[in-house]
C-alpha cells in the first residue's frame, strides 16, 4: 500500500464564469455563530442539531441550514462541527447558514476501489466504529472487517466488533481471526440484552457499518426504538427523506447521551487512502517500534522488509504484530476484497 495522492471533495474547483465578481479574501467573524452538529445532509441542505449549554448536540434544537457563501465548496458531511447563524429556531421553512466547519478529530474515509484516488467521507468526528457482522445466514466474512478496521485505524475511530444472529452460531471461531488485535467484541442478537452495546455507546459518536441482511437495521431500531420518526425528524430538510444512500445520526434515548450514525450500503470498501503506517500508528507498542525500521517500510516482513523492526518484538507485541502483518497483507491483496454489500 504505497503513499499516493488523494482526494475527496474540496479537491474539486470550479472555474469562474467571465461576468463573476472577484471574490474577496475579508470574511465575516460570525462571533454570534453557535456550535452545532450536522446530523444530515440532502442535496445542498445540512440537517444540524445545536449544542446546549453543557455544549452537547441537543436534539430538541434542529435546524435546517444552507452553506454561506463564503464557505465556497468546503465539504460538509454528517459528524462535522460547525458554526451557525441566523434563525435558529427550527420552524418549518426557516434556514440557518453554515459560517464555519470546525477541524475534524477523526474521519472515515473510503474509496470506490483501491485504485480510486478521490476519498469519499462516510463520517466526521466519529469516537468509534460499530463493524456489524452476523454469525451466519449470511456467514461472517474476514474481508469485510479487516478492511473496515483498516479504515478505522486509518481515520483515528475505535472499532468494535458488534455480532449478530448468535443464536445460529458460535462466535468463538470467527472472533479468534482478530484476536490479537485487542478488538472488543459484543454479541447482539435478538435474544441478546444490549446493556453492554448501550454502555460502549453512552457519550460518544459512533458510526455503523455492516454487510446486507446482517441485522443493522434492526440493530438500529433496537437501539432507537423511534429510529423511522427519528429519521425523518432528523433529514427531513425540505428536499427528501433519508434513504440506504445517506448517512444521518440518530440520538440515543434518555438516559443515554450518545449518538449512532447509520451509514448508508457500502458496496465496495476501496482503501486506496491507507497506508500502513497509518494502521501500525493504532498501537502505540508498534508505533513505538517502527520508529526504527527502514525508510518506505511496509512493515510487511521477509522477504519484503528484511529489516523491519516489528521482528524485533516479543510476547503480546510479537503476537500483535503479526496480526497487524496479517490485515496489512489482506488488505492490499486484492482490489476491493470481498463482496462489501451494506444495508
Amino acid at each position: 500500500m504505497s503513499r499516493r495522492r488523494s482526494y475527496d471533495e474540496s479537491d474539486v474547483r470550479i472555474r469562474p464564469g467571465r461576468g463573476s465578481r472577484p471574490r474577496t479574501k475579508n470574511r465575516p467573524a460570525h462571533e454570534d455563530a453557535e456550535t452545532a452538529t450536522v446530523v444530515s445532509v440532502d442535496r445542498g441542505r445540512w440537517g444540524c442539531v445545536v449544542d446546549d449549554a453543557n455544549g452537547r448536540a441537543d436534539p430538541d434544537r434542529r435546524v435546517v441550514a444552507m452553506r454561506a457563501r463564503e464557505l465556497g465548496r468546503t465539504p460538509i458531511v454528517v459528524g462535522d462541527r460547525v458554526g451557525v447563524v441566523g434563525d435558529l429556531t427550527g420552524r418549518p421553512d426557516t434556514l440557518a447558514r453554515i459560517v464555519r466547519v470546525q477541524e475534524r478529530s477523526t474521519v472515515l474515509r473510503r474509496t470506490a476501489d483501491d485504485t480510486d484516488p478521490y476519498e469519499r467521507i462516510v463520517v466526521a468526528n466519529a469516537d468509534q466504529l460499530l463493524i456489524v457482522t452476523a454469525l451466519a445466514d449470511p456467514p461472517p466474512r474476514t474481508g469485510f472487517v479487516e478492511r473496515a478496521l483498516a479504515a478505522a485505524y486509518a481515520g483515528g475511530l475505535s472499532p468494535i466488533l458488534c455480532l449478530t444472529k448468535s443464536d445460529l452460531a458460535s462466535p468463538e471461531e470467527f472472533t479468534a481471526h482478530f484476536a490479537d488485535l485487542d478488538l472488543p467484541v459484543i454479541t447482539a442478537g435478538r435474544s441478546d440484552a444490549l446493556d453492554a452495546l448501550r454502555d460502549v455507546l453512552d457519550g460518544r459518536l459512533t458510526a455503523l457499518v455492516g454487510h446486507s441482511g446482517v441485522g443493522k437495521s434492526t440493530l438500529v431500531n433496537r437501539l432507537v426504538p423511534d429510529a423511522d420518526r427519528a429519521t425523518g425528524v432528523v433529514s427531513g430538510v425540505g428536499k427528501g427523506r433519508h434513504t440506504s444512500t445517506q448517512s444521518v445520526a440518530l440520538p440515543l434515548p434518555d438516559p443515554l447521551h450518545g449518538w449512532v450514525v447509520d451509514t448508508p450500503g457500502i458496496r465496495s470498501f476501496g482503501l486506496a487512502h491507507v497506508t500502513p503506517d497509518e494502521i501500525v500508528d493504532a498501537f502505540d507498542d508498534l508505533r513505538q517500534a517502527t520508529a526504527d525500521c527502514p525508510r518506505g517500510c511496509t512493515h510487511l516482513g521477509p522477504p519484503a522488509d528484511p529489516e523491519c523492526a516489528l521482528d524485533d518484538l516479543a510476547g503480546s507485541s510479537h503476537r500483535r504484530a503479526l496480526a497487524v502483518r496479517e490485515l496489512l497483507a489482506s488488505v492490499t491483496s486484492t482490489a476491493t476484497g470481498d463482496d462489501q454489500s451494506g444495508d
